[in-house]
């Protein structure tokens, strides 16, 4: 589908508003020319009311003014008047309607072209937003399609303004065929000189397409990576960038808008000149009979004036269509199905899990590299039991996770749930019976019950209470001001690590999904988070397929089975006490963490009895200040009522220190 097609395609979808627009558009126009044609009779009427004004006048003239010849001589002027005024309504009035209609047509193609876009953003594979900068899709979201859909409307006001030029031009002809020839030669002329100036809105508006969408990119990227710039003082090097692309950006813009400016001046000029040459050559064509023809010189050069604005106008209208090619291009692009990926989807709706997961001799390799990832991997995954997946980055861990809910298919080989291909499942039925836990939680900027609850519907505040006990987050949750009804802020970042993963686990549980992966959820937690999410993800797996990807082994070693990856191929495969005996790749993962963390819990100790000591030391000091003030106050030996005031407050903020040092106390002991 090319970009014309595209257009056409969104235009033909309200083809009633655009026939209503150009045919409203076109009784303007014609109301503005036979309103042109009385002016200079009227003001002839007017100034010699006693003139014969039908004498050698063209043939349309005639018509359009035998209408009057009924009235008489004293209220012929009147009654023209009063016919030009009625017309000029007119043409107000149905040009108001006609841009209304314009303007409509142009929100509701905008809203129809982004309704289409994040209908494809749903459906579209994965490996299009893998490819895709987020950016670019914003830029073309809300810049590009707002440009494409102008270019629509100009499109159709180039048709009514091409209609009102045919219409100019036929009575032009009816006035004067010789002068009309001359007006066009020239005319010619003027169309050739802003040639110039279309091509080079073309180049403008392809300039304004980059720059914009280089811009969008930076500042997502500024927004997104924040943290990062900030840790490392780089604030400087990205405000420069940034700036640049703006600075690009608007003089892009300016360049465009200085071009189209230049088109209106150049025209009015150009017309300026060719009814000097008009009149010029009407007093050589007319000079026998000069007076005899002046109302048809005038009303010639009248039309003329009226009709001149409209090639500036054609002329603009061609500008702004080639200034915007660039968008329309970039948006038939983004709105194509043919060259993005998509899942083809089953037939067979998803119940639950009966024997269990087979992955058949699977290879894959991602779109567009020739390398294999998985080489030949031949996996059995028993209902209810708990697989764990183990090995190097780049083992091919996260690929078999992102296999079982299609988020891509294998390259060759099979994945079967109870013996039939994992394609025949429809896709939705398929992942809304998948719990995902990942190590990355995405969580939306909304409140907590909103999260938790995040694609069921009906669910009670009792369900979503339960889950957060069985995940160990009531507790933090309970603590909260709002509680359930807490903002959270973008992607959660009033949340830490830990409360981000019991969420997650939270939402999964609520779901009761029939399949559960868990994909590194505790490698990036401190120990008393970890030890709260293991909690909670034991719970979420009791009795649940899973399939566990773990950089800890401490993590895994319930597991039913754990499978070493090797450079995308099974190495080992067995339990914890298995794979150790074997002595193999898992042993020695085994043994260089746990000789590790031998170091790092003897360092652990040290700076526990040293925290230890120093939450001592702050309770006593918290104690006695309590205990002094309290003193104080109940042997009276404070009179004055403001000072007693303050020293309660100070006691009361004493024992809330106290409180928080026993409760950091109390976690310490559970490590």
């Amino acid at each position: 589908m090319n970009p014309q097609q595209i257009l056409l395609k969104y235009t033909l979808k309200h083809w009633i508003l655009v026939v209503s627009s150009i045919v409203i558009g076109f009784a303007s126009t014609i109301f503005n020319g036979v309103g042109a044609i009385l002016v200079i009779p009227l003001l002839i009427s007017f100034i010699n009311p006693e003139n014969d004004i039908l004498k050698n006048a063209p043939e349309i003239i005639k018509k359009l003014l035998s209408v009057f010849e009924f009235f008489s001589v004293d209220t012929r002027f009147f009654w023209m008047f009063a016919a030009i005024l009625l017309i000029l309504i007119l043409k107000h009035i149905t040009n108001f309607v006609s841009n209304l209609l314009g303007t409509y047509l142009s929100l509701i193609m905008a809203k129809d072209m982004r309704i289409d876009s994040v209908i494809l953003l749903l459906e579209v594979d994965i490996d299009y937003y893998v490819k895709s900068k987020i950016g670019d899709i914003f830029n073309r979201f809300m810049s590009e399609i707002n440009r494409a859909v102008a270019s629509i409307r100009n499109y159709i006001n180039l048709i009514k303004i091409i209609a009102t030029a045919f219409m100019y031009l036929a009575i032009l002809l009816s006035i004067s065929w010789q002068l009309t020839i001359l007006s066009s030669v020239l005319g010619g002329f003027l169309g050739l000189l802003n040639q110039y100036f279309v091509k080079r809105s073309k180049k403008f508006g392809e300039i304004i397409t980059v720059t914009a969408k280089q811009q969008t990119n930076k500042l997502l990227e500024l927004l997104t990576g924040i943290r990062l710039i900030k840790a490392v003082g780089n604030e400087r090097y990205e405000l420069e960038s940034i700036v640049e692309d703006i600075e690009a950006r608007e003089k892009a813009g300016l360049d465009a808008q200085t071009n189209n400016a230049v088109i209106a001046p150049l025209n009015e000029i150009g017309g300026v000149i060719i009814i000097a040459l008009i009149i010029i050559a009407g007093r050589y064509l007319f000079n026998e009979q000069l007076q005899a023809l002046a109302t048809i010189l005038l009303t010639y050069l009248y039309v003329l004036f009226r009709a001149l604005p409209i090639v500036s106008q054609i002329n603009s209208a061609r500008s702004s269509l080639l200034g915007d090619v660039s968008a329309v291009e970039v948006v038939a692009d983004f709105l194509i199905r043919e060259n993005k990926p998509f899942m083809s989807n089953g037939s067979i709706p998803y119940q639950r899990l009966e024997t269990g997961i087979h992955f058949d001799n699977v290879q894959f390799s991602y779109p567009g590299h020739q390398e294999l990832v998985l080489k030949g991997i031949d996996l059995w995954i028993p209902k209810g039991k708990m697989i764990a997946l183990v090995g190097a980055s780049g083992a091919g861990k996260s690929t078999i996770a992102d296999l079982l809910p299609r988020f891509y298919d294998p390259t060759a080989g099979r994945i079967l749930f109870d013996g039939h291909d994992l394609r025949d499942y429809e896709i939705k039925s398929l992942r809304k019976a998948m719990g995902i836990v990942s190590q990355d939680t995405f969580l939306f900027n909304n409140s907590l019950r909103f999260n938790i609850a995040y694609g069921l519907s009906d669910v009670s505040d009792a369900e979503i209470v339960a889950a957060t006990k069985r995940a160990n987050a009531y507790e933090f949750i309970s603590k909260l001001p709002e509680g359930l009804d807490t903002e959270i802020g973008d992607r959660g970042v009033r949340l830490s690590g830990g409360q981000k993963q019991r969420l997650a686990i939270a939402r999964a549980l609520l779901r009761e999904p029939d399949i559960l992966i868990l994909d590194e959820a505790t490698s990036a937690l401190d120990t008393i988070s970890e030890r709260l999410v293991q909690e909670a993800i034991d719970e979420l797996c009791r009795e649940r397929t899973t399939l566990v990807i773990a950089h800890r082994l401490s993590t895994v070693q319930k597991a039913y089975q754990i499978v070493v990856l090797d450079k995308g191929k099974v190495a080992e495969i067995g339990n914890h006490e298995e794979l150790l005996a074997q002595g193999g790749h898992y042993a020695r993962l085994h043994a260089l963490q746990f000789s590790d963390s031998k170091e790092a819990d003897s360092k652990n100790r040290e700076d526990e009895q040293k925290r230890k000591a120093y939450l001592s030391y702050e309770a006593r000091s918290s104690l006695n200040s309590l205990l002094g003030s309290l003193r104080l106050v109940s042997e009276d030996l404070i009179e004055d009522s403001q000072e007693k005031q303050e020293i309660l407050e100070e006691s009361c903020s004493s024992a809330m220190r106290l409180l928080h040092i026993i409760e950091d106390y109390e976690y310490s002991s559970t490590r």
